[in-house]
């Protein structure tokens, strides 16, 4: 056994850098499948569907859709499409300058308005296995929560454009590849630092377990931080747009926040464990960083509201 062990260890140290280079661009290319194919992947994850059929988006929705790529100045809005999305905000997927384009789900609310807001009304939503009344003090609240303006809807769209048009894809799938090179130089460093490489198997060995917990933690703190610095960015870049836009934000994030103390209200333990009173979102896990605080983002479009003012 103990033979069979160092076998693989001096074949691992002398083809390493092939196999790290081949590791790091298969953990790269994993997670920008769904991003190079959204069509076969993304798409199928959030469409919408009724009855057994796919939702076909509105005409409502891919005018005002077309009308964003516009205003954003995007050169080719034929790398972009729509499609009808669950949920209650536009989510996205994709490259735009690769063959498949980028794809960007548009949510059934976003047809809603405050004189017509059968696109949520029409729709059953449970929580802790009951439906909420839209009639109730809670649902009536959670109603006006889902229903955005114009100027909100086109800001959470233009949002999904820019961190797409970006790159903000390539950026989170390049994290992993480039944490995991991470820890074939701290097992590098430690060992020199240590002088270990003359040293026992069982000393190396531990070196190379320690250089895996630091760099599972650089991936967990790295994502955050880069998922954090994407989200401050679209935001900045859609609200960049045009005055209109920066209030549509404002909004935005306002009814984010709204609903979400809805949730954790009608949610009970589970939404106290899942939102904070403010409205924000609570880690998943211990080494996650704080989600980007709705409240940071809506503070952020509100300096540049005071900054265009002046």
């Amino acid at each position: 056994m103990a033979s069979r062990f160092l076998k693989y260890s001096v074949l691992l140290q002398k083809y390493r850098t092939p196999l790290l280079i081949a590791s790091c661009g298969g953990v790269f290319a994993a997670n920008m499948f769904y991003h190079v194919f959204p069509d076969v992947s993304y798409r199928q994850l959030y469409q919408a569907w009724h009855r057994g059929e796919p939702v076909v988006l509105s005409e409502k929705l891919e005018n005002l859709f077309q009308q964003v790529l516009k205003d954003y100045g995007v050169s080719s809005p034929k790398n972009f499409s729509a499609f009808a999305s669950f949920g209650f905000h536009p989510v996205g997927a994709g490259v735009p300058w690769l063959p498949a384009g980028a794809q960007i789900g548009m949510p059934a609310n976003f047809n809603s308005t405050d004189d017509d807001p059968s696109g949520i009304t029409n729709r059953n939503i449970f929580i802790n296995g009951k439906t909420v009344d839209w009639s109730s003090e809670s649902g009536s609240t959670l109603k006006e929560a889902l229903v955005f303006s114009l100027d909100a809807q086109k800001f959470a769209i233009a949002r999904e454009v820019a961190r797409l048009q970006s790159g903000g894809p390539v950026m989170s799938a390049a994290v992993a590849p480039f944490c995991l090179g991470g820890v074939w130089v701290y097992s590098v460093v430690l060992k020199q630092v240590f002088g270990l490489y003359g040293g026992p198997a069982l000393m190396r060995g531990a070196v190379n377990i320690v250089a895996l917990g630091i760099g599972a933690v650089s991936y967990f703190l790295t994502s955050d931080a880069v998922s954090q610095w994407l989200d401050y960015s679209s935001d900045r870049r859609a609200a960049g747009v045009s005055r209109d836009y920066a209030k549509g934000g404002v909004e935005f994030y306002d009814k984010i926040l709204s609903r979400n103390k809805t949730l954790r209200s009608l949610m009970g333990q589970k939404g106290e464990d899942m939102y904070a009173p403010s409205g924000n979102l609570f880690p998943a896990h211990v080494l996650q960083l704080k989600h980007t605080p709705y409240t940071s983002r809506r503070e952020q479009i509100l300096a540049l509201l005071k900054e265009q003012k002046v």
